[in-house]
């Protein structure tokens, strides 16, 4: 019971990642719009999400774009110039609290950017949970979510929690296989795929490394929980970074990069001083702005842009 109340809390303040977005000069008004064209996409066969009764919609908010009730996870691939194609690749996992995903700001931007530094990116539009499909009431629905985050929660055991992912770590395997059956196509190694996650992305980042089976080659955990979770022995190389003001998991330890240490994994962690939850791509006056600038570095330094030695 316990690990479902935390489970239950920790999702409801993921809600939050996509409306801690920074507050210039954007509007927080949530917009509906027609689903945009999304030319690419590949249907990642999962199936529908068990008992999903509402379409798919989409809306503006930030001056960026959200899709919820998505029942069919799809992958959409963005490639690189093939002069500057280097190999790798990066699953991209958007974040959204498993309500909504900010397919523009931690997807397409995010995968656009990797793409001009010669690595291959692919967005993954996960399943998410039923929301109202009524904007108005769904609008109802996070208020809601937002006042229970101020409300203690039990802590336990984070891979508890994690449990209740299954049918998004289904949809991140199925993205992983599906780049490695591709991979010839696409000019992408198969020993060379990352994944980089943003909160509840981030969340399902971590929740891939622990459930075993997709492997990826190395991991960014940006603006996710960072609660200590038992480190595999076959651990991936990991990039963190959050804002020393992230209102979601600022304050609560870091626990995940002190595990990673302790099990002698690679491990990069940021800290800034400023950005709140959200930031992602848009650009601030504050020093998260250069999270990708580092990620894309890190990567250099790790090898992942050359083939390995045979």
């Amino acid at each position: 019971m316990k690990s479902k109340r935390w489970a239950r809390h920790a999702l409801a303040a993921l809600l939050t990642l996509s409306v801690a977005a920074p507050a210039l000069a954007q509007s927080d008004k949530m917009v509906p719009i027609a689903i945009p064209a999304q030319p690419g996409a590949i249907p990642l066969n999962t199936g529908p999400l068990p008992g999903a009764k509402n379409k798919e919609s989409w809306h503006s908010q930030y001056d960026s774009v959200f899709a919820r009730n998505v029942t069919q996870a799809t992958l959409t691939p963005f490639l690189p110039d093939p002069a500057k194609a280097t190999g790798a690749a990066v699953i991209v996992a958007p974040g959204g609290g498993f309500r909504t995903l900010s397919m523009q700001n931690e997807g397409w931007d995010v995968a656009k950017a990797l793409a001009d530094r010669g690595i291959a990116a692919f967005v993954l539009k996960y399943r998410l949970n039923q929301t109202p499909a009524d904007m108005g009431e769904f609008e109802k629905s996070m208020a809601a979510m937002f006042s229970s985050v101020a409300r203690p929660a039990a802590r336990p055991n984070p891979e508890e929690a994690l449990k209740g992912l299954a049918p998004q770590i289904a949809d991140s395997r199925a993205a992983f296989a599906l780049v490695r059956q591709r991979a010839g196509e696409w000019k992408v190694d198969p020993n060379r795929i990352g994944m980089v996650g943003f909160s509840a992305g981030a969340m399902l980042t971590v929740a891939t490394v622990l459930d075993g089976q997709a492997r990826p080659a190395f991991v960014g955990d940006i603006y996710g929980p960072l609660q200590p979770m038992t480190v595999p022995a076959d651990a991936p190389p990991m990039f963190a970074a959050i804002a020393a003001d992230d209102p979601l998991f600022a304050g609560k330890g870091f626990g995940l990069i002190d595990q990673w240490l302790a099990a002698k994994k690679p491990v990069e962690f940021h800290l800034y001083g400023q950005g709140g939850h959200g930031f992602g791509m848009y650009p601030k006056k504050t020093t998260s702005t250069g999270w990708f600038d580092a990620f894309y570095r890190w990567i250099v330094m790790e090898g992942f842009l050359k083939p390995k030695a045979q």
